[in-house]
Protein backbone atom coordinates (compact mmCIF):
# COMPACT_ATOMS: atom_id res chain seq x y z
CA UNK A 1 0.00 0.00 0.00
CA UNK A 2 1.20 3.05 -1.12
CA UNK A 3 1.75 5.94 1.64
CA UNK A 4 1.80 10.13 0.38
CA UNK A 5 3.34 12.71 2.26
CA UNK A 6 1.96 15.79 2.61
CA UNK A 7 4.53 18.60 1.21
CA UNK A 8 3.10 21.17 3.07
CA UNK A 9 3.74 19.13 6.39
CA UNK A 10 6.78 19.55 5.35
CA UNK A 11 6.96 22.73 5.14
CA UNK A 12 5.41 23.53 8.40
CA UNK A 13 7.84 20.90 9.94
CA UNK A 14 11.08 22.62 8.28
CA UNK A 15 10.01 26.15 9.12
CA UNK A 16 9.54 25.34 12.80
CA UNK A 17 13.45 23.53 12.30
CA UNK A 18 14.71 26.98 10.81
CA UNK A 19 13.42 29.63 12.93
CA UNK A 20 12.84 27.56 16.41
CA UNK A 21 9.51 27.61 17.25
CA UNK A 22 6.34 27.63 16.20
CA UNK A 23 5.39 31.55 16.60
CA UNK A 24 8.03 32.22 14.40
CA UNK A 25 7.37 29.55 12.12
CA UNK A 26 3.77 30.85 11.97
CA UNK A 27 4.69 34.50 10.71
CA UNK A 28 7.33 32.71 7.85
CA UNK A 29 4.44 30.38 6.57
CA UNK A 30 1.81 33.31 7.30
CA UNK A 31 -0.34 30.94 9.17
CA UNK A 32 -1.45 30.69 13.30
CA UNK A 33 0.37 29.19 15.57
CA UNK A 34 -2.23 27.08 16.22
CA UNK A 35 -2.44 26.18 12.45
CA UNK A 36 1.44 25.10 12.12
CA UNK A 37 1.30 23.08 15.54
CA UNK A 38 -1.66 21.20 14.25
CA UNK A 39 0.17 20.34 10.61
CA UNK A 40 3.31 19.18 12.97
CA UNK A 41 0.73 17.28 15.03
CA UNK A 42 -0.40 15.85 11.49
CA UNK A 43 2.87 14.92 10.58
CA UNK A 44 3.95 12.96 13.57
CA UNK A 45 0.92 11.03 13.73
CA UNK A 46 1.34 9.99 9.77
CA UNK A 47 4.97 9.06 10.69
CA UNK A 48 3.71 7.27 14.20
CA UNK A 49 6.37 9.01 16.10
CA UNK A 50 7.52 12.30 17.79
CA UNK A 51 9.78 15.06 15.79
CA UNK A 52 9.99 17.34 18.49
CA UNK A 53 10.63 17.63 22.10
CA UNK A 54 10.49 20.23 24.68
CA UNK A 55 12.84 21.65 27.18
CA UNK A 56 13.77 25.05 29.33
CA UNK A 57 15.41 26.22 26.11
CA UNK A 58 12.15 25.45 23.83
CA UNK A 59 11.47 23.45 20.88
CA UNK A 60 14.45 20.32 20.39
CA UNK A 61 14.61 18.32 17.50
CA UNK A 62 14.35 14.12 18.43
CA UNK A 63 16.42 11.97 16.61
CA UNK A 64 13.64 11.18 14.42
CA UNK A 65 13.17 14.41 13.85
CA UNK A 66 16.88 15.06 13.07
CA UNK A 67 16.65 12.20 10.53
CA UNK A 68 13.70 13.63 8.91
CA UNK A 69 15.28 17.27 8.30
CA UNK A 70 17.38 15.65 5.52
CA UNK A 71 15.29 14.24 3.81
CA UNK A 72 12.10 16.71 4.14
CA UNK A 73 14.59 19.20 2.19
CA UNK A 74 15.19 17.00 -0.60
CA UNK A 75 11.49 16.38 -1.11
CA UNK A 76 10.55 19.81 -0.65
CA UNK A 77 13.17 20.90 -3.34
CA UNK A 78 12.07 17.90 -5.69
CA UNK A 79 8.32 19.07 -5.42
CA UNK A 80 9.19 22.50 -6.55
CA UNK A 81 11.60 21.62 -8.75
CA UNK A 82 9.00 19.86 -10.61
CA UNK A 83 6.30 22.52 -9.80
CA UNK A 84 8.30 25.15 -11.56
CA UNK A 85 9.21 22.87 -14.69
CA UNK A 86 5.60 21.89 -15.81
CA UNK A 87 4.85 25.71 -15.31
CA UNK A 88 7.38 27.37 -17.59
CA UNK A 89 6.86 28.02 -20.57
CA UNK A 90 7.99 25.40 -23.01
CA UNK A 91 11.67 26.06 -24.66
CA UNK A 92 11.35 26.10 -28.41
CA UNK A 93 14.40 26.95 -30.75
CA UNK A 94 17.17 25.02 -32.09
CA UNK A 95 21.08 25.33 -30.22
CA UNK A 96 24.39 24.05 -31.28
CA UNK A 97 26.54 22.15 -29.37
CA UNK A 98 30.38 22.14 -30.02
CA UNK A 99 32.00 18.05 -29.80
CA UNK A 100 34.95 16.58 -30.54
CA UNK A 101 33.92 13.63 -32.60
CA UNK A 102 35.72 11.38 -30.44
CA UNK A 103 32.94 12.49 -27.74
CA UNK A 104 30.10 11.97 -29.81
CA UNK A 105 29.71 7.82 -29.08
CA UNK A 106 30.37 7.94 -25.19
CA UNK A 107 28.95 11.78 -24.65
CA UNK A 108 26.87 12.88 -27.29
CA UNK A 109 23.97 10.06 -27.91
CA UNK A 110 23.40 9.99 -24.24
CA UNK A 111 23.14 13.62 -24.00
CA UNK A 112 21.20 14.18 -26.94
CA UNK A 113 18.65 11.43 -25.66
CA UNK A 114 18.36 12.99 -22.57
CA UNK A 115 17.86 16.52 -23.01
CA UNK A 116 15.59 15.74 -26.33
CA UNK A 117 13.19 13.60 -23.47
CA UNK A 118 13.20 16.97 -21.40
CA UNK A 119 12.82 19.64 -24.04
CA UNK A 120 11.40 17.63 -27.35
CA UNK A 121 10.89 20.94 -29.27
CA UNK A 122 14.14 22.13 -28.99
CA UNK A 123 16.47 21.09 -31.90
CA UNK A 124 20.02 20.00 -31.27
CA UNK A 125 22.96 20.31 -33.96
CA UNK A 126 25.91 18.42 -33.48
CA UNK A 127 29.48 20.86 -34.11
CA UNK A 128 32.11 18.45 -34.99
CA UNK A 129 35.75 19.24 -34.65
CA UNK A 130 38.99 19.76 -32.72
CA UNK A 131 38.84 21.59 -29.76
CA UNK A 132 40.94 24.71 -31.28
CA UNK A 133 38.65 24.94 -33.79
CA UNK A 134 35.47 24.57 -31.63
CA UNK A 135 36.68 27.57 -29.69
CA UNK A 136 37.38 29.23 -32.19
CA UNK A 137 33.55 29.00 -33.37
CA UNK A 138 32.22 29.62 -30.23
CA UNK A 139 34.11 33.27 -30.57
CA UNK A 140 32.99 33.65 -33.96
CA UNK A 141 28.87 33.01 -32.48
CA UNK A 142 28.76 29.68 -34.73
CA UNK A 143 28.42 27.55 -31.80
CA UNK A 144 26.51 28.24 -28.38
CA UNK A 145 28.50 26.39 -26.14
CA UNK A 146 31.22 23.59 -26.60
CA UNK A 147 33.39 20.54 -25.21
CA UNK A 148 36.89 21.61 -25.18
CA UNK A 149 40.01 18.44 -24.44
CA UNK A 150 43.17 20.92 -22.47
CA UNK A 151 46.02 20.71 -19.81
CA UNK A 152 43.88 23.36 -17.49
CA UNK A 153 40.64 25.23 -17.57
CA UNK A 154 39.98 28.85 -19.15
CA UNK A 155 38.89 31.46 -17.15
CA UNK A 156 35.26 31.11 -18.75
CA UNK A 157 35.14 27.27 -18.83
CA UNK A 158 34.01 24.96 -16.39
CA UNK A 159 35.70 20.99 -15.50
CA UNK A 160 33.97 18.49 -16.22
CA UNK A 161 36.35 15.56 -16.26
CA UNK A 162 39.98 14.66 -15.20
CA UNK A 163 40.18 11.97 -18.37
CA UNK A 164 44.29 9.90 -18.82
CA UNK A 165 45.35 9.99 -22.11
CA UNK A 166 45.78 5.97 -23.12
CA UNK A 167 46.98 4.20 -25.87
CA UNK A 168 44.77 1.82 -27.72
CA UNK A 169 44.95 -0.73 -30.10
CA UNK A 170 42.60 -3.91 -31.28
CA UNK A 171 41.71 -6.54 -28.98
CA UNK A 172 44.61 -8.79 -28.81
CA UNK A 173 46.49 -7.13 -31.60
CA UNK A 174 50.10 -7.01 -32.32
CA UNK A 175 50.21 -3.35 -34.14
CA UNK A 176 52.39 -2.09 -30.88
CA UNK A 177 55.04 -4.38 -31.94
CA UNK A 178 55.75 -3.18 -35.33
CA UNK A 179 59.24 -0.90 -35.89
CA UNK A 180 58.26 2.15 -36.92
CA UNK A 181 55.03 2.20 -34.34
CA UNK A 182 52.30 2.57 -36.69
CA UNK A 183 50.17 5.40 -35.03
CA UNK A 184 46.55 7.29 -35.91
CA UNK A 185 45.72 10.33 -34.83
CA UNK A 186 43.88 13.39 -35.36
CA UNK A 187 45.23 16.21 -37.11
CA UNK A 188 47.59 18.67 -36.33
CA UNK A 189 45.32 21.29 -34.48
CA UNK A 190 44.44 18.27 -32.27
CA UNK A 191 45.16 18.86 -28.60
CA UNK A 192 46.55 15.78 -27.49
CA UNK A 193 48.83 14.49 -30.64
CA UNK A 194 51.91 16.81 -29.51
CA UNK A 195 51.99 14.73 -26.07
CA UNK A 196 51.80 11.84 -27.61
CA UNK A 197 54.46 12.15 -29.81
CA UNK A 198 56.67 14.07 -27.59
CA UNK A 199 56.06 10.68 -25.32
CA UNK A 200 57.32 8.47 -28.49
CA UNK A 201 60.25 10.93 -29.30
CA UNK A 202 61.73 10.97 -25.30
CA UNK A 203 61.47 7.39 -25.35
CA UNK A 204 63.59 6.90 -28.70
CA UNK A 205 60.79 5.47 -30.21
CA UNK A 206 60.68 5.46 -34.14
CA UNK A 207 57.07 5.67 -35.42
CA UNK A 208 55.27 6.55 -38.92
CA UNK A 209 51.62 8.07 -39.31
CA UNK A 210 48.69 5.54 -40.68
CA UNK A 211 45.91 7.73 -40.49
CA UNK A 212 45.89 12.00 -39.72
CA UNK A 213 41.92 12.84 -39.35
CA UNK A 214 40.03 14.76 -37.04
CA UNK A 215 37.35 12.29 -37.94
CA UNK A 216 37.37 9.59 -35.02
CA UNK A 217 35.63 6.66 -37.27
CA UNK A 218 38.70 6.22 -40.26
CA UNK A 219 41.19 6.15 -36.56
CA UNK A 220 38.71 3.37 -35.17
CA UNK A 221 38.91 1.56 -38.82
CA UNK A 222 42.78 1.31 -38.44
CA UNK A 223 42.74 -0.07 -34.54
CA UNK A 224 40.00 -2.47 -35.62
CA UNK A 225 42.26 -3.57 -38.77
CA UNK A 226 45.20 -3.69 -36.13
CA UNK A 227 47.18 -1.92 -38.58
CA UNK A 228 47.97 1.20 -35.80
CA UNK A 229 47.40 2.15 -32.14
CA UNK A 230 46.16 5.40 -31.07
CA UNK A 231 46.16 7.62 -28.18
CA UNK A 232 42.64 8.07 -27.00
CA UNK A 233 40.99 9.61 -23.89
CA UNK A 234 39.92 6.97 -21.75
CA UNK A 235 36.63 7.77 -21.94
CA UNK A 236 36.40 7.68 -25.27
CA UNK A 237 38.11 3.98 -25.94
CA UNK A 238 34.96 2.08 -27.20
CA UNK A 239 34.03 -1.59 -26.03
CA UNK A 240 36.29 -4.16 -28.47
CA UNK A 241 39.33 -2.25 -27.97
CA UNK A 242 42.01 -2.50 -25.92
CA UNK A 243 43.97 -0.04 -23.97
CA UNK A 244 47.63 -0.44 -23.97
CA UNK A 245 50.59 0.63 -21.61
CA UNK A 246 54.25 0.63 -20.45
CA UNK A 247 53.98 -3.41 -20.52
CA UNK A 248 53.22 -3.04 -24.64
CA UNK A 249 56.68 -0.95 -24.98
CA UNK A 250 54.87 2.06 -24.99
CA UNK A 251 55.42 5.24 -23.12
CA UNK A 252 52.82 6.65 -20.00
CA UNK A 253 50.94 9.55 -21.21
CA UNK A 254 49.08 12.87 -19.27
CA UNK A 255 46.01 13.32 -18.02
CA UNK A 256 43.78 16.30 -19.67
CA UNK A 257 40.55 18.17 -18.07
CA UNK A 258 37.46 17.43 -20.25
CA UNK A 259 35.84 21.47 -20.11
CA UNK A 260 32.91 23.27 -20.88
CA UNK A 261 32.99 26.47 -22.28
CA UNK A 262 29.94 28.79 -23.10
CA UNK A 263 30.31 32.46 -24.64
CA UNK A 264 31.92 35.19 -23.32
CA UNK A 265 28.79 37.50 -23.22
CA UNK A 266 26.98 34.82 -20.92
CA UNK A 267 24.60 31.40 -21.71
CA UNK A 268 21.63 31.39 -23.12
CA UNK A 269 18.76 29.66 -21.37
CA UNK A 270 18.89 27.01 -23.77
CA UNK A 271 22.41 26.41 -23.45
CA UNK A 272 22.20 26.65 -19.30
CA UNK A 273 19.45 24.00 -19.76
CA UNK A 274 22.09 21.65 -22.25
CA UNK A 275 24.50 22.49 -19.73
CA UNK A 276 22.52 20.90 -17.15
CA UNK A 277 22.17 17.63 -19.18
CA UNK A 278 26.15 17.67 -20.10
CA UNK A 279 27.69 17.83 -16.36
CA UNK A 280 24.61 15.08 -15.76
CA UNK A 281 25.97 12.50 -18.26
CA UNK A 282 29.75 13.11 -17.45
CA UNK A 283 29.29 13.36 -14.37
CA UNK A 284 27.53 9.69 -14.79
CA UNK A 285 30.14 8.54 -17.42
CA UNK A 286 33.22 9.50 -14.47
CA UNK A 287 31.72 7.79 -12.00
CA UNK A 288 31.91 4.12 -14.17
CA UNK A 289 35.51 5.09 -15.02
CA UNK A 290 36.28 5.61 -11.36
Amino acid sequence: MPYNIDIALLRAFLAVVDTGGMTSSAKVLNLTQAAVSQQVKRLEDSFGCALFERDRKGLKLTPTGERLVVQARRLVRNNDEVWSAMNEAEFEGEIRLGIPSDFVRCFGAPILKQFDQAWPRVRVSLICDTTQRLLEKLDGGEVDLTFAVEKKCGHNGETLLSDPLVWVGAKGGQAYERDPLPISTDDETCMLRPFALKALADQGRVWRWVCEDSNFDPILATLDADIAVAPLLASTVPPGFEILGERHGLPSLPSFWINLYQPHAGPTRLSQELALHIRDVVGARSQVLA
